[in-house]
């Protein structure tokens, strides 16, 4: 089953883990598994329109989906998913 890795910012809505596990052949059907099981994480993946809000990143492996087949890329048994929100902010 393919492995998930939960960054720390978003781990209080995945029960406080760092990674979980959830099926799919697809990025897109492990991410609806991932919010069938944490379903308070669907807020922060997903917009208001059921797309994944454009500042999540997703990588399977080392590469961005954005460069693959986006929410369609293939996922094997034994792969890692990395969700990457982007921070924005700085210094002022």
């Amino acid at each position: 089953m393919p492995h998930i890795l939960i960054p720390a910012p978003l781990r209080q809505y995945a029960g406080g883990q760092s990674s979980v596990e959830a099926p799919g052949a697809t990025v897109a059907e492990v991410l609806a598994a991932l919010t069938s099981l944490h379903p308070d994480l669907r807020k922060h993946l997903f917009s208001d329109q059921g797309g994944l809000r454009s500042f999540v990143n997703i990588y399977v492996g080392d590469e961005d989906i954005r460069y693959l087949e986006k929410e369609q890329t293939a996922v094997g048994a034994s792969e890692t998913l990395t969700i990457v929100p982007s921070i924005a902010g700085g210094a002022r």
